[in-house]
């Protein structure tokens, strides 16, 4: 109960100079309670009958008469997680209908496309605006543009929402089990395996809207009109079913698996997760979107391909617990913890995006049943990037050469994983490796110093990552490029340091010398002009102290 109130007191204290009511509405607010025969927070409307509501807004309606009948109707019987999560789910829903942004975008109409509006006010984002993006809770009509560069980068608005929810989910892990919801180590991993699936996108435009749009251009059979709430909806589930399918192949496509066992790699399971992804992955997830290509706009086609993406953010959590009636039409975080178990019986389940119904539909459905161990069925152990992105491909290499016979080798690439001769397409259930429960995720002994400094030098890339995005039409190829190697080896360094590597010092001396290079030269600016004078003391230190460690070529743990 404290923390629904902690939560509305929140909600509110953020938004109230942000929202207002609409003029001619009136809006009712009851806060559950042990009596109350409504959800802990619910709102009475009369709907009119010209709003367009998006799948969540569905979704949470669908909850509201399903909760009548639900047996944790009562505050006091919810979790704290069911009821914290029922708060975000109702205020969105509400904020989504009936609260109106003081800098809300578009008409109501939803005639209104970006160019007819103040373009320095598109990258702007109202705190209910976010909560509904991260949700699928959005309107046709707010989210529907005659053409693809009208679309906005959701993704990049959702960014402080990304970062918001970590740290929400990290405070209440703390509350709910006394311990932080992951590893710091692990949590950089992932993050820098974000970083990395970024960095091609700074030199070429999305292989997955190219694709797309060449489609259309030459093959298309029929136009839908791209204002029609009926193709905001099909291209709703063209898209969430071209990644179920997407998704399962990346499970029992060897091949594809080299791209996708990056994002499974992780041994924590927390919103950080979601954040690792593979820089390979996008080279094969296009296939799968191209049919829609036939009939369905780029620019519709581009805001659920976004939004698909930012739903799958918020179920990578422990924090959240059964939903109830949701379980069986969304993807919940329950069912996706199945999906990234190493446990027998999560092993090639759930592959749903936003709707859980097609794995109910074609029988790859699982329910949270045991503990979840979570990670590959085989660890990589490391921390490292590339080793992270690309040890399966080397796996996958190392493999076709040793399989004797021309359709075993062609069996390597184009079966499962636990493919070999002899064996089933996806491989032997019985060959995958039990799970106790008790297995300890892999870590290095790393100090706290050494965490923190980790920590510092990962913010400062972190900041040249971003301003590289911001300015990259402005900035020479030969910058760009430079920016994007020191990013790479800068991750390298820190991957090195956390596995306690014997070359890592030399690595990092060699990192800070190319850093003050760059920044002699121009190539690397301090993000903020009054930290010149800092960079110039830091860096050298840096230098003076990792070149003492590579002298001396420590290769225990560092103390």
């Amino acid at each position: 109960m404290f923390l629904f109130c902690l939560s509305v007191f929140l909600f509110f204290f953020f938004n109230v100079k942000l929202l207002h009511l609409q003029s001619n509405s009136s809006v009712y607010l009851c806060f559950g309670h042990d009596s109350s025969p409504f959800p802990p927070s619910c709102v009475l409307h009369p709907l009119n009958s010209e709003l367009l509501l998006g799948p969540g807004v569905f979704l949470s309606l669908y909850t509201n008469c399903c909760w009548l009948c639900s047996p944790w109707s009562s505050v006091p019987s919810c979790s704290l997680t069911k009821g914290l999560f029922c708060v975000a789910q109702f205020w969105s829903s509400l904020f989504s209908l009936w609260l109106q942004p003081l800098n809300r975008k578009y008409s109501p109409a939803g005639n209104q496309t970006r160019a007819d509006m103040n373009p320095e006010a598109q990258q702007d984002v109202s705190v209910s605006q976010g909560i509904r993006m991260m949700f699928y809770m959005v309107k046709p009509n707010e989210t529907s543009f005659q053409t693809l560069e009208e679309v906005p980068d959701y993704v990049k608005q959702a960014t402080p929402f990304f970062i918001s929810l970590m740290l929400l989910e990290l405070a209440i892990s703390w509350i709910l089990k006394g311990k932080p919801s992951g590893r710091l180590d692990n949590a950089l991993t992932s993050i820098s395996a974000g970083i990395f699936s970024r960095l091609p996108s700074l030199f070429s435009r999305s292989l997955e809207l190219t694709t797309y749009i060449y489609i259309w251009e030459n093959y298309r059979l029929i136009s839908l009109p791209w204002h029609s709430p009926w193709t905001w909806y099909l291209t709703f589930l063209g898209v969430d079913f071209g990644y179920y399918w997407f998704h399962r192949m990346a499970h029992e496509v060897n091949i594809m698996w080299a791209g996708h066992q990056t994002h499974h790699s992780s041994e924590d399971y927390n919103l950080s997760t979601a954040l690792r992804q593979s820089v390979l992955q996008l080279y094969t997830s296009w296939i799968f979107y191209s049919p829609l290509a036939l009939f369905i706009p780029p620019s519709v086609y581009a805001v659920h391909l976004q939004f698909n993406l930012l739903y799958q953010f918020w179920i990578h959590t422990e924090v959240i617990d059964n939903l109830g009636p949701l379980e069986l039409i969304i993807n919940t975080p329950s069912h996706h913890r199945v999906h990234h178990g190493r446990n027998r019986y999560c092993i090639d389940k759930n592959y749903a995006g936003v709707l859980i119904i097609w794995d109910r539909i074609f029988g790859t459905f699982e329910a949270e049943n045991e503990k979840v161990v979570y990670g590959l069925t085989h660890p990589i152990n490391t921390f490292e990037p590339f080793k992270v992105q690309f040890h399966h491909l080397v796996y996958i290499w190392t493999t076709f050469w040793a399989t004797p016979g021309f359709f075993n080798k062609f069996s390597v690439i184009f079966k499962g994983p636990g493919w070999g001769p002899g064996k089933p397409r996806l491989g032997l259930r019985e060959e995958i490796p039990e799970v106790t429960g008790e297995e300890v995720p892999f870590s290095s002994p790393v100090s706290y110093l050494l965490r923190i400094y980790a920590v510092v030098q990962f913010a400062l890339m972190l900041a040249f990552y971003e301003e590289a995005f911001a300015d990259k039409a402005a900035l020479s190829q030969v910058t760009l490029l430079l920016k994007v190697c020191f990013i790479i080896l800068t991750l390298t360094s820190i991957g090195f340091l956390l596995d306690q590597r014997p070359k890592a010092a030399v690595l990092e001396t060699f990192r800070c010398l190319v850093f003050l290079m760059l920044y002699k030269f121009g190539h690397l600016k301090p993000f903020i002009p009054s930290l010149s004078f800092a960079f110039e003391i830091f860096f050298p230190v840096c230098i003076a102290f990792w070149g003492v460690r590579s002298m001396k070529l420590a290769s225990g743990p560092w103390k």
